[in-house]
């Protein structure tokens, strides 16, 4: 058993770094050609316009000068070698789900289940997973496919958003929800790549190899939805970094929070396209901070009575010997663990102390820990912890 679960961690690690690698690598594309696209100026070489280009930028990186120049539609010969960005794009999203199989579909107890309102059972919630996922495309598709206006197509696409976020906090356990919104956004950015863009790109490239008349259609939709990518890309990294930071989903609300630091991403995206551009962009950012503001203060721990002394500890460390060392130990004795899970030990006085606020937020907070609640705590055991923290975490 313990090979397995060594073997286990290598596999988690192996498709993690893949995952933030490729995703380091599509988002630095994005970025870089949207910011391009909205800095480009018209074309200065003699002889450009004639030759079909639509702007220029000049550019200095890595000691040296560049040069840029975007075609209207396309050049009048297919140039060699032609580079293309699609499988930073598919590497993201094959390990990105892969690691929604490995975390929340392979033991949906864990993650995906909220222990403490078990509406469904772990292989439903399972398909409602991929039921979100899958028609969560198809309807963003089916509007981004009928509406020609963008101001209207944007607020439809916000107005989706807000009823998966919804859904998706009634299903799922809030850590869960805020990784099913993300991954969910995420699949409409690579199934944009997939669908609509690369396509689009293939047959821009197949009528000028073929010298036929070049349709500007397909450019214009694979623009369009690679706008769409660059906004939805820091609500998606939120959703995904959010797992580390549980104050975030351990709201009562949790998946209106998770709507207020997707929209702050958008609007700061915003800000960074509006710069691009040459514009003011002074609003925008007091429009962020003041989001900022309103979301640290909404998130502050809220005062609450406590009052235990060091006379309370030893039933606080009951608690934990009783519920967390089965996994949280120098000697784990969850056969699916053969070290602590993050280091974090609970063994010892001194550890129980130094972990004090980790597990607050862990056990008491947003009630994740004990992973589906293997070891049965209770909610006045939870409560115990939770004041006992709010006391000062106070030790013989």
């Amino acid at each position: 058993m313990d090979v397995l679960a060594y073997a286990g961690d290598w596999l988690h690690l192996v498709v993690r770094w893949l995952h933030v690698t490729a995703a380091i690598a599509w988002v630095g594309a994005s970025f870089y050609f949207i910011a391009l696209d909205q800095s480009l100026r018209p074309p200065r070489r003699e002889g450009a316009e004639a030759e079909g280009v639509g702007g220029e930028a000049w550019e200095i990186h890595g000691g040296g000068f560049y040069r840029v120049e975007k075609y209207r539609i396309a050049p009048r010969a297919l140039p060699a070698p032609l580079a293309w960005f699609k499988w930073e794009a598919y590497t993201t999203w094959l390990t990105g789900f892969a690691l929604m199989v490995l975390l929340y579909y392979v033991d949906p107890s864990q993650y995906l289940i909220d222990a403490n309102r078990p509406h469904f059972q772990g292989w439903e919630l399972v398909i409602a997973s991929l039921a979100i996922i899958l028609f969560g495309w198809l309807a963003y598709d089916l509007l981004a496919r009928s509406i020609a206006n963008e101001r209207t197509l944007t607020v439809a696409i916000i107005l989706l958003t807000v009823v998966i976020a919804a859904l998706s906090g009634y299903l799922f356990s809030p850590r869960g929800a805020f990784i099913q919104v993300g991954a969910t956004l995420g699949t409409w950015m690579a199934a944009n790549v997939f669908f609509v863009i690369i396509p689009g790109q293939r047959a821009l490239v197949a009528a000028t190899a073929a010298g036929t008349a070049l349709d500007p259609g397909p450019g214009i939709r694979g623009k369009q939805r690679s706008v769409h990518n660059n906004y939805l890309t820091l609500p998606v990294l939120f959703a995904m970094i959010s797992q580390h930071f549980p104050f975030t989903y351990g709201h009562d609300s949790s998946w209106v929070v998770l709507l207020a630091f997707m929209a702050l991403g958008a609007l700061v995206r915003h800000a960074f396209n509006l710069r691009h551009q040459g514009r003011d962009i002074r609003r925008t950012l007091a429009v962020v901070a003041a989001g900022g503001v309103v979301l640290i203060v909404a998130l502050a721990p809220q005062p609450q009575a406590a009052g235990l002394t060091a006379a309370d500890f030893p039933a606080v460390q009951q608690v934990f010997q009783a519920r967390c060392v089965t996994c949280h130990s120098s000697h784990p004795t969850n056969p699916g663990f053969s070290v602590a899970p993050k280091g974090v030990m609970f063994d010892t006085q001194a550890e129980i102390v130094a972990n004090a606020q980790r597990a607050y937020e862990q056990v008491v907070v947003t009630k994740a820990m004990p992973l589906g609640n293997v070891t049965k705590i209770t909610d006045a055991e939870r409560d115990l912890i939770g004041r006992w923290v709010r006391s000062g975490a106070p030790a013989p």
